[in-house]
C-alpha cells in the first residue's frame, strides 16, 4: 500500500521532517518527506497495518512545537519506493497563500476556557494562530485583520500584545480577541427578545436543552438546531417542527470516551473525530447505544462529531449529554448564517437562540465522512476541508470554473494544478439556494482572482446550473456528461496517468445521458479526453418522473411491467396499478432510465420495505440496513445482452423468494452480492477485451458500504487496481471536480 498525504500548518523549519523520517524508517516504510509552497507532502509505502499506524502517529507523535492546520490523505497503488528519504523542497508552482479552512479549537485554548484562573475561562471565541475561524470570515487576501469580519472588533491592550509578540501563540492570530474586546453570546427567546449574556446566557442556554426545549445556536458557518439527544420527546418534536420525519440526525458528543460508549469505533474514526477537521464521522451503533429512537430511526448507523468551537465544548461541558446538532434551515434552503435572518426563519422551530455578534461571511456545512475498506469515504467535503486544494497529477491548460450539477451541488475553479473545491452548497431547487449558489461562484473568482477561460457545466439542459452558464459564460461554456465527470473525478485524485485506459462504474440515482434518457447505471471505458458507453442497465420507465423519486412504489411496478413479470399487485393496489400502466404505455410523464439508484429504490418497494420515502436515498440507506441483518453469499442471476445488463431474471428471483417466506434481509443481502458479483463479471469481460485492470467506481451507489467493499474484495481477488474516491464525495459533491478536468483537456 501507498499513501500520499498532505498537510499544511507549522510544519516548516520546526523539524517536522526529520520527525517523518524517523517515524516512517521506525515501521519499515519506503517514501519521501518534502516541503512545497504549500506545506509538506508525504508518501509511505509498506505494510497496510504499518500505514494506518504511521497516520495516527503522525497526529499523536509530532513535533511540540508544530501545528497541524489540514492532513488530507489517500491511497494510491505502489509504485516501489526503495528506501525512506528526505527529499530536497519542491519549489516549483506560484506560491500563492492558501486559504485556510476553519480550524477546530486546539487543545491549548480548550484549556484555557476550562481555567477559572484564565483570563478567558467560559469566553466562547477563544483561539490561536493555530486554531479558529478563517474560511468563514474571510473577506479577501491577504489574509489580515482588516479583511475580516473581525474588522468591527479592536483589540484590547492584551489581546495586541499577544498579536504583536512573536513568541507568542496569538502572534498575528487575525480573530484574536478576550471577554473585553471580542464578539460575545446573547440568549434570546424566539421573538428575538434578550434574555441574558455571556457567561449567563451559557449557563441558561444549557438548563433550557435539561428541560427539553430546542434552541437555535449560531456557529462558525451558520447556525445548528440543537436539543437533548437523549429525550425522545424533544427530538420528536424537533422533527415535526423542522418537516423531518425519518432522515438521521447528527449528534454531538462531548468527547471520544462519550462516542465510544455508545459507537463502535475503528482507530481510522477515531483519528477522523478527533482530527482538525471534526468531521462527522458515520459510526456503527454498539451494543450499549440508548439515545433517543427518533434520533436515527431504522439505522444502525449514527452520525457522531466532536465540539469544534469553544462555544459548542462549552455548552456539552455545561450540559453533560449529548446533543443533537443539526443544520438551521428551512426545508431545502441553505443553512441560515444570520442572527436576524435566523429568529425570522427559525421562530416556529426554535423555543430560545444563543447567538453572537461575530459576522459570518459565508455559509459552510458540517463536513461528512464514512470509512469504507479503512479509507476515508467523503459523503460531504465542506467545513475543516473547503476550500483545500486538489492536487492533479497534470496541470491545466487554461483556468477552468466549474459549474457543479443540481443536486448536493458544489463549485470549483482549477489553476496550474490545483482545483479549488467550494464548501457544500446543495440542491438547486429554491430561490434562496439559489443565491448562495450565485454568491459562490462570484466569491469564489474573486477569492481566488480569476476570470476563467473556460466554463463547465452539466449537460441536462434543466438544471440550474447549466441555465446560470448559458447566461454568464455562452461563449466559454463546454457541457460534459453527468457519469463521465464522476469518474474523471475519481481518476483525478487517485492520479491516474493521462494515457491510461481505466474501466469506470458509475452508479448512481440520475444523470442526463446522451441519448436523452436519466442514465445511472453506467459502465465505461475512459481516460481524461474520451469515454465509451460499454454497457448498461437495462432502461425502465420511470412514472411521474421525479415522483417515482419520492414514490419508489411506482419503480417496482415498472420493473415488473418493463420485464413482463407477473406479480401480486398488492403492494400498490389495483387502482394504482391501472393508473400507472396506463401512463408507462402512454408514455405520460415517464421518462426512460438505467439508474441502479432507481434499481435499489424499486426493489426496496417491492419486497415490502418501504412504497414511498421521506428523504433522498432512503430506499437505498433502509435496503443497505436490512442487508447488513442478512448473513448469506448467495446472488441472483443478471443477463448480459450486448452492451445491456437485463435486471429480469433478479426481479423473478426476489419474487420466488419473496413468495416463499424468504426474510427480507437476506433477499437484500444476496442482492447486494450480485450487484458485486455484477461488476467483476463485467470487469473480467472487458480486461480480456481492452487489456486493462484498472477499475474505477464512482456515483452515490459507491457511498453503501456493503456494495464497495464487497465489490473492491472481489476484484482484488482477481488482480485488478481499484480506484475509489477519498478526498471528494461519490456522490454529485465531487463532480465539479471532474469538470474542472473535463475542461482543463479540451
Amino acid at each position: 500500500m501507498r499513501v500520499k498525504i498532505n498537510i499544511t500548518g507549522t510544519i516548516q523549519g520546526v523539524g517536522f521532517r526529520p520527525f517523518i523520517y524517523n517515524l516512517a524508517t521506525s515501521l519499515n516504510l519506503k517514501g519521501y518527506v518534502l516541503n512545497n509552497p504549500s506545506g509538506v507532502v508525504i508518501e509511505a509505502e509498506g505494510n497496510n497495518e504499518k500505514i494506518r499506524e504511521f497516520l495516527i502517529k503522525i497526529d499523536k507523535e509530532k513535533p511540540p512545537i508544530s501545528r497541524i492546520y489540514s492532513l488530507e490523505y489517500k491511497f494510491l497503488e505502489d509504485i516501489g519506493h526503495q528506501n525512506f528519504e528526505i527529499r530536497k523542497s519542491n519549489e516549483h508552482g506560484e506560491k500563492k497563500a492558501l486559504i485556510l479552512p476553519d480550524l477546530a479549537t486546539c487543545k491549548e485554548c480548550i484549556s484555557e476556557v476550562e481555567n477559572p484562573n484564565d483570563r478567558r475561562y467560559l469566553y466562547p471565541f477563544t483561539n490561536c494562530t493555530n486554531c479558529g475561524p478563517r474560511f468563514t470570515i474571510i473577506e479577501k487576501l491577504p489574509y489580515d485583520r482588516k479583511n475580516t469580519t473581525m474588522k468591527i472588533f479592536r483589540m484590547c491592550s492584551l489581546c495586541k500584545d499577544e498579536y504583536n509578540n512573536p513568541k507568542n501563540r496569538r502572534f498575528h492570530a487575525q480573530p484574536n480577541a478576550c471577554s473585553q474586546c471580542g464578539p460575545y453570546i446573547t440568549l434570546t427567546d424566539n421573538k428575538g427578545n434578550e434574555i441574558s449574556k455571556k457567561e449567563k446566557a451559557l449557563k441558561e442556554a444549557a438548563k433550557f436543552l435539561d428541560n427539553g426545549k430546542i434552541l437555535a445556536i449560531k456557529g462558525l458557518g451558520g447556525f445548528h438546531l440543537i436539543c437533548d439527544a437523549t429525550n425522545e420527546e424533544s427530538v420528536k418534536l424537533l422533527r415535526k417542527r423542522k418537516n423531518r420525519e425519518e432522515k438521521p440526525f447528527a449528534v454531538m458528543f462531548e468527547n471520544i470516551d462519550s462516542v465510544k460508549q455508545l459507537a463502535s469505533v475503528s482507530l481510522l474514526e477515531e483519528r477522523a473525530l478527533t482530527s482538525v477537521e471534526k468531521p462527522i464521522v458515520i459510526l456503527e451503533k454498539n451494543e450499549n447505544y440508548n439515545l433517543a429512537k427518533s434520533v436515527a430511526p431504522e439505522n444502525s448507523t449514527i452520525g457522531a462529531f466532536l465540539p469544534y468551537t469553544p462555544l459548542h465544548y462549552l455548552i456539552l461541558k455545561l450540559f453533560k449529554k449529548p446533543i443533537v446538532a443539526t443544520s438551521a434551515n428551512v426545508t431545502d434552503n441553505p443553512i441560515i448564517k444570520d442572527n436576524r435572518e435566523a429568529i425570522k426563519k427559525l421562530n416556529s422551530i426554535a423555543d430560545y437562540f444563543l447567538t453572537h455578534n461575530r459576522p459570518i461571511k459565508r455559509r459552510c456545512d458540517d463536513s461528512v465522512i464514512r470509512i469504507i475498506t479503512k479509507k476515508p469515504s467523503p459523503i460531504r467535503r465542506s467545513r475543516g476541508f473547503a476550500p483545500l486544494p486538489v492536487t492533479l497529477p497534470f496541470k491545466l491548460k487554461r483556468q477552468v470554473l466549474a459549474l457543479g450539477p443540481f443536486m448536493k451541488n458544489t463549485i470549483a475553479v482549477g489553476i496550474d494544478d490545483k482545483v479549488f473545491i467550494s464548501q457544500h452548497i446543495g440542491e438547486l431547487e429554491t430561490p434562496l439556494s439559489i443565491e448562495f449558489y450565485e454568491e459562490t461562484v462570484k466569491d469564489f473568482l474573486t477569492l481566488f482572482d480569476i476570470n476563467p477561460e473556460i466554463v463547465v457545466c452539466d449537460k441536462h439542459p434543466g438544471y440550474y446550473s447549466t441555465k446560470y452558464g448559458k447566461r454568464h459564460y455562452k461563449d466559454k461554456l463546454i457541457k460534459v456528461q453527468h457519469h463521465y465527470t464522476h469518474l474523471l473525478s475519481c481518476l483525478a485524485e487517485n492520479e491516474i496517468e493521462p494515457d491510461k485506459e481505466v474501466i469506470g462504474f458509475a452508479f448512481d440515482g440520475t444523470g442526463y445521458g446522451d441519448d436523452k434518457t436519466i442514465w445511472g447505471g453506467e459502465v465505461f471505458i475512459l481516460d481524461y479526453q474520451k469515454y465509451e458507453r460499454v454497457f448498461h442497465l437495462k432502461a425502465f420507465p420511470l412514472p411521474g418522473g421525479e415522483k417515482a423519486v419520492k414514490e419508489p412504489y411506482r419503480v417496482a411496478f415498472s420493473l415488473c411491467h418493463t420485464g413482463n413479470i407477473k406479480s401480486n399487485s398488492t403492494f400498490i393496489g389495483k387502482e394504482k396499478e391501472k393508473f400507472l400502466k396506463q401512463m408507462i404505455e402512454k408514455e405520460i410523464n415517464s421518462p426512460l432510465s438505467s439508474s441502479m439508484g432507481r434499481l435499489f429504490d424499486g426493489i426496496c418497494a417491492l419486497i415490502g420495505i418501504r412504497d414511498t420515502v421521506s428523504y433522498h436515498a432512503q430506499g437505498a440507506i433502509l435496503l443497505e440496513q436490512a442487508a447488513i441483518k442478512g448473513e448469506t453469499e448467495e446472488i441472483y442471476n443478471f443477463k448480459i445482452s450486448g452492451k445491456e445488463i437485463d435486471w429480469t431474471p433478479l426481479i423473478e428471483n426476489i419474487l420466488k423468494d419473496k413468495k416463499i417466506g424468504i426474510p427480507n434481509s437476506l433477499i437484500a443481502r444476496k442482492f447486494h452480492n450480485t450487484v458485486a458479483h455484477l461488476i467483476l463479471k463485467i470487469a473480467k469481460k472487458l480486461r480480456n477485451e481492452r487489456k486493462t485492470n484498472r477499475v474505477a467506481l464512482s456515483g452515490g451507489v459507491f457511498q453503501n458500504r456493503l456494495i464497495t467493499e464487497k465489490a473492491i474484495q472481489l476484484l482484488k481477488n482477481e488482480e485488478f487496481v481499484v480506484y475509489t474516491h477519498q478526498i471528494v464525495p461519490a456522490n454529485d459533491g465531487g463532480i465539479s471536480l471532474g469538470q474542472i478536468v473535463a475542461g482543463g483537456f479540451r
